[in-house]
């Protein structure tokens, strides 16, 4: 799958929401908040004890994330457990992943098709280094 100048001038028509979504995900708590949800569904003890998050700042980031649609809530007696919003948000976790060398892209039977993926850093002080994409 090649994207294409056309796919760009949809995404310029999203640019302020897609704005606000790296705005939510360039947070350090949020983010660990996904990845901690992402393994599977959890109430707010449960992240709590596995994040170095206290309980006030906690609440008013997953409120957040709630509030945006990345995370969603079901009630169970007096719980409240914590899931991911939807398919788009495990993705974008999935796409860090490759961008950050855990995982490799996954394989595309389009003949010639390269994806962009930002290399992890290899020594100490490299704040990011970036994939050159071939066509």
């Amino acid at each position: 799958m090649r994207t294409t100048p056309e796919d760009f001038e949809a995404l310029q028509g999203h640019a302020g929401e897609a704005a606000e979504l790296m705005r939510l995900l360039g947070n350090a708590n949020r983010l660990q908040l996904l990845c901690q949800i992402a393994q599977g569904e959890q109430s707010v003890g449960q992240i709590e004890d596995q994040l170095d998050i206290k309980q006030p700042a906690l609440s008013q980031q997953l409120a957040e994330l709630r509030k945006a649609g990345l995370v969603q809530t079901r009630r169970e007696s007096r719980s409240v457990l914590y899931s991911l919003g939807g398919e788009h948000v495990r993705l974008l976790l999935e796409l860090l992943l490759v961008a950050f060398g855990v995982r490799t892209p996954p394989a595309n039977d389009a003949p010639g098709a390269t994806m962009p993926v930002a290399a992890p850093a290899r020594q100490a002080g490299d704040s990011a280094r970036f994939a050159r994409v071939e066509q």
